[in-house]
């Protein structure tokens, strides 16, 4: 067995001396240039607390990889923090990212030739950007979470950054003062690693054990953890063993795999944003996995995790009642788990959770026969003002059925100016439109405005609909992903204020209370609006990008085009 099948192009034979040569001059000697080239693909940088660790943590895994036989090759690619990036402009940049992040590494990957590689990520679109990568280019890996940030306190209460943003809106209406909001800011975030609810990061670290591409147990360390150490070890063994067992990201990542992934994300009210990365990564291997059959899984899953945005708990709560491997375990023991799906251990999932047993005495992890809700923490709702679907959270939900009129912004920048300015009444539907994947473009997260809503008192009395997307910190009855988006003419795009709009949850349900031949009439007036940028790789991406039912990804083409869809739904 040849295990330098890919990095031998570039080490092997007379007429690679120059390439040699380039390696030498890095201190490789003929060893370290004889054994497996190994990637050691990292998010680091020092944008956002998610990913300051990971430096550190690539070091640790290079030693691993040492140790067995292999040459590490250690190089980074970009992540943009959500939170900093949230409530302007720079929102726009963080979908896109994601597919930056994929294409960055398949072009170090295929240009240097490595033999199998480990991908460590830390912010919530570097996750399911690295695990494209793996599908795409379909070699030995393993993914590793970068860890979740540690709780902050305040007067008896655990924190997390959707608190402080909560806080801005309690400080617009006079609930708290400027003391307060700062303590709050202050305490918040007490140091390195990701957002700590159940938000895009933590979901996803969940997924990547799910689905099989992570060792069993390593998704929910913090990343400050000292026992991490082990887990870095362990990678190293893994990358190394996939390697000599020829087993790969598409032997993991198979249907049924996708199909525990979105197990996971009903079963622990994860986000939103998992509608949109499980198809793109499933789009990766040429699986079609559609936010239908996703929402059959989330229907039929219990929701048995209290995690916040929606519950009382955060993700280190759950790494001290036994991980994300019990909520595994719980879904396997009630018949809703494919045991059989192979993992990066080599083992399949129902070998890897046979010794994991139900945690007494904590209220983290519901037993899943007694669960928080019998149905998973996400819907998807479809009507004539969402034909191709869009998703709503229900877990923690107060309230599953909204009806009023809409109040229509066409961005998100005015929609928080009308919150911040008290315009939004009890009942009215804020509708935020032209901010989808084509329209932002980028699809920007709106938790700003939806955390400005709780604040004010009004996230239980309002509703808010958007062709954009959401945080995973947000709560309430909160749709997104609309599609068709505004910007192709979807019947987002026609509404206007006054328009009552009803939402049902429940039943699936989000419409508008106008006829078809309406609808027609407005869609005949319609004009598209121009693009917002016209250069630089914002356009790149609003000319290449598909509808968020499918991902929002760059390179899909559907039978029909989202435009025609729109026009023909009406």
């Amino acid at each position: 067995m040849n295990l330098k099948e890919q990095s031998k192009t570039v080490t092997s034979g007379p007429e690679r001396a120059p390439h040699r040569a380039m390696l030498r001059a890095m201190g490789l000697g003929d060893k370290e240039i004889n054994q497996p080239f190994i990637g050691i693909a990292s998010t680091w940088n020092e944008a956002t607390p998610c990913n300051i660790t990971l430096r550190d943590q690539s070091e640790a895994i290079k030693k691993s990889v040492i140790a067995n036989g292999g040459t590490p090759r250690e190089f980074i690619t970009i992540s943009v923090s959500d939170a900093i990036a949230m409530g302007h402009e720079g929102m726009k940049s963080s979908l896109v990212s994601r597919e930056i992040i994929a294409d960055s590494i398949e072009l170090m990957i295929r240009a240097h030739c490595y033999d199998g590689w480990v991908g460590i990520a830390g912010c919530d679109k570097s996750l399911p950007g690295i695990m494209m990568a793996m599908l795409r280019l379909n070699l030995p890996a393993v993914f590793l979470y970068g860890g979740t940030i540690m709780p902050g306190h305040y007067h008896g209460k655990d924190l997390t950054i959707v608190d402080v943003y909560e806080a801005v809106g309690a400080h617009n209406s006079g609930k708290i003062s400027d003391k307060e909001l700062y303590e709050i800011e202050c305490t918040a975030c007490p140091g390195a690693g990701s957002c700590g609810g159940q938000f895009t990061a933590n979901t996803m670290a969940c997924v990547s054990e799910a689905i099989g591409i992570a060792l069993p147990h390593t998704s929910s360390y913090p990343a400050i953890d000292p026992e991490r150490a082990k887990v870095h070890k362990a990678c190293g063994e893994a990358v190394m063993n996939l390697l000599k067992t020829t087993i790969s990201p598409r032997d993991i990542m198979t249907k049924k795999a996708f199909e525990n992934a979105a197990r996971v994300v009903a079963a622990t009210g994860g986000s939103t944003n998992a509608v949109l990365h499980l198809p793109a990564m499933a789009h990766e291997a040429g699986i079609k996995f559609t936010i239908e059959e996703m929402d059959k899984i989330f229907h039929e899953t219990p929701y048995f995790a209290d995690l916040k945005p929606g519950g009382k708990y955060t993700a280190y709560d759950v790494h001290k009642v036994g991980g994300v491997s019990v909520v595994l375990k719980c879904l396997l023991d009630a018949g809703l788990l494919n045991g059989g799906c192979l993992t990066v251990t080599g083992k399949t999932q129902a070998e890897n959770l046979k010794d994991i047993k139900f945690p007494k005495n904590q209220d983290v992890i519901y037993p899943i026969d007694k669960p928080l809700s019998p149905i998973g923490g996400l819907k998807i709702l479809k009507g004539n003002l969402a034909p191709d679907g869009a998703i709503v959270k229900i877990a923690g939900c107060k309230k599953l059925s909204h009806r009023g009129p809409a109040k229509i912004f066409d961005s998100e920048q005015k929609s928080f100016e009308a919150i911040t300015e008290k315009k939004i009444k009890p009942g009215d539907i804020v509708v935020i439109r032209y901010e989808g994947p084509k329209g932002g473009p980028g699809m920007r997260e709106m938790l700003s405005v939806t955390a400005a809503l709780y604040g004010q008192g009004l996230g239980t009395e309002c509703a808010l609909i958007t062709d954009g997307r959401f945080s995973g910190g947000t709560r309430g009855l909160m749709a997104g992903h609309v599609s068709p988006e505004a910007f192709v003419g979807g019947p987002i795009a026609l509404i206007q204020n006054g328009d009552i709009i009803s939402i049902d949850a429940e039943a699936g349900i989000i419409s508008v209370e106008l006829s078809d031949s309406e609808l027609k009439q407005r869609k005949l007036k319609w004009q598209p609006p121009k693009p917002n940028y016209t250069s630089g790789v914002l356009a790149k991406y609003a000319k290449l990008v598909g509808s968020a039912r499918d991902g929002a990804v760059t390179n899909y083409k559907s039978e029909t085009s989202e435009i025609l869809q729109a026009v023909t739904s009406l």
